[in-house]
Formats: structure tokens, sequence, C-alpha cells
């Protein structure tokens, strides 16, 4: 069996061709572009070989301004804005056929004490008990009326019950076919599926490019749409980060995604990452295209 975690790591670890450009392969997620955490954790890859080793990321804001091609490779271009005694300071932009089709700002910083408080965790319960969502696409496969089967394309029927890099359980699944209302709020545990390096830079890679599933999807909740709804367009605009303490993403973390507002085409997502001690260990927000076509 491919170890599906290795090929993407690999795919996040780029190519230094030149000084400051950097090039990375795509993967074929079955959504027919590239998916918006690839390059957002390719991004950050770059920009942090240009950076000093006693330096990690604590934050990135970044801008998807195209679809990406997945038969192409992505070039990234990094500006050394500033190097400063505790942070350094990077803009990295993403390129493919001569486009940019991401522009991110990350910062990094040296490790310092200070000030420590956060918000608890939610209740939620354990990981253990709960389905990956490759065995609930296999539940939801095999009792969906041909009719309704069919109007899902092949490669997103296959990536459903495939083995994937990110082991993800959510606490309440959700029909994506037949979405029903629900708040805008969604719980799931994510972690790599086998142990991964002692290495920082890593596992805050990884979750840079996990920190883009369960976001938008989050905001059609309360419509009865899904992603997979004919007529709904989604797509991310922007997405930012920040990290907060030392995590593993090879053991659970807690990701709590809450839609407070969709309006004018908009849905506004902020996500956040909890160990299973309860720490808070990385931050998210996104606004995102929520874009109904049935009501034209």
């Amino acid at each position: 069996m491919a170890d599906v975690l290795a090929e993407l790591i690999d795919t996040l670890t780029l190519e230094r061709i030149e000084e400051n450009l950097f090039r990375g392969r795509s993967q074929e997620l079955g959504w027919g572009r590239v998916f918006g955490g690839q390059v957002l954790g390719q991004a950050l890859s770059a920009a942090r070989q240009t950076v000093p080793d006693d330096r990690e990321v604590h934050s990135l804001h970044a801008y998807f301004l195209r679809p990406g091609a997945t038969d192409k490779p992505v070039v990234y271009t990094v500006d050394p804005i500033r190097d400063g005694r505790s942070f350094t300071t990077r803009r990295v932009v993403a390129i493919q056929n001569g486009k940019p089709i991401l522009n991110v700002s990350t910062s990094f910083q040296i490790a310092e004490g200070g000030f420590d408080h956060a918000e608890p965790m939610p209740d939620a319960p354990p990981p253990d008990d709960l389905f990956n969502e490759q065995e609930l696409g296999r539940r939801y496969l095999d009792v969906l009326p041909e009719a309704l089967l069919a109007q899902i394309p092949k490669g997103l029927r296959d990536r459903a019950t495939a083995t994937k890099p990110i082991e993800i359980r959510p606490l309440e699944p959700l029909d994506p076919v037949r979405p029903p209302v629900k708040p805008g709020h969604r719980q799931v545990w994510l972690r790599a599926n086998r142990k991964l390096a002692d290495d920082p830079q890593l596992h805050r890679t990884l979750l840079a490019y996990s920190s883009d599933f369960h976001l938008l999807t989050t905001a059609l909740q309360p419509h009865g749409a899904s992603w997979l709804t004919p007529g709904v367009q989604v797509a991310s605009i922007d997405h930012a980060m920040w990290f907060h303490r030392p995590f593993r993403m090879d053991d659970w973390l807690l990701y709590d995604v809450r839609s407070p507002t969709a309006s004018g085409a908009r849905g506004l997502v902020f996500g956040r990452f909890f160990d299973r001690s309860g720490a808070l260990v990385a931050s998210v927000a996104q606004e995102g295209l929520i874009r109904d076509r049935r009501q034209r």
C-alpha cells in the first residue's frame, strides 16, 4: 500500500532552483484544482528555508488569487523583507503559468518567554470511539441511491474511501449529499496517520496544510448546503493562521470551527486547534466565496 503521508511530505518539500526561488509539484485530490492547504504548506516551506534555524513561524496571512492546476508545477518566489533581532518577515508569491495564484506574508520569531493564558478547550468526546472520514465515506456511498451516486464525480468517490495522510474523525458526521440545516459549528479530531520525525517545521507545515479543511463547509451548514450541492460555488479568498504553542501532528488535535456570519456571497470562519491536554496550539481565520447559483 502506498505511504500517502510520505507522498504528502514529499509534495510539501520543495526543490530549490535558485536563491529565494523554489518549485513544488501538486497533488490531485479529485477536485480538479490545487487544494488551498497545499499551496499554504508549500509557501510556508519555501519561506522557512530562507529563515535562520533559531526562528519558527508564528503567523501567516494569505490571499488566494487564482485556482491552481494540478498538472503543472508551482513556483514560489520569496522576498526577504526583514531580518530583525527577534522577528523575521518573508513575503511569498506562488506562480503558475506566469501568474500569481497565492500571496502570503509569514512572520518568524525566536523562542521567548512571557505572559501566558488561553481559553479552555470546549467539551468534546475523545477520538477513540469515532469513525474516520474514509469509514464514513464507505457508509454513505453504500446507502446512496444510484441517481445521487452518479452525481458525484468518480475521483471524489474514490477519494472519499481512500486512505488519507491526515486522519480526520468528525464528532457529528454530516451527509454532504443531503446536508441538514445545522448551526455553523463543527468539531473534528485530526492527526497524521503515523509517527513523524521530531521536526517542529514539519509539524507546523502539516498543520498549515490541514487548516484548510472543514472551514467554508461549516459556513454552509446553516443553509442546508455543502460543497457537493449542485449550484453552490465554494472557494477560499483569504486565510490567516497563528501558531501559539508546540504540538505534534502525529497526536490528536481537536479542530473547533465556527462560522459567525455569511453575507454578500462570502462566509467568515474561525478555527482553533487544541491538543489532547487542552492547550490551545493554533488559531485560524478564513473568508471565502460561498456563492449560491441556485438563486439566479
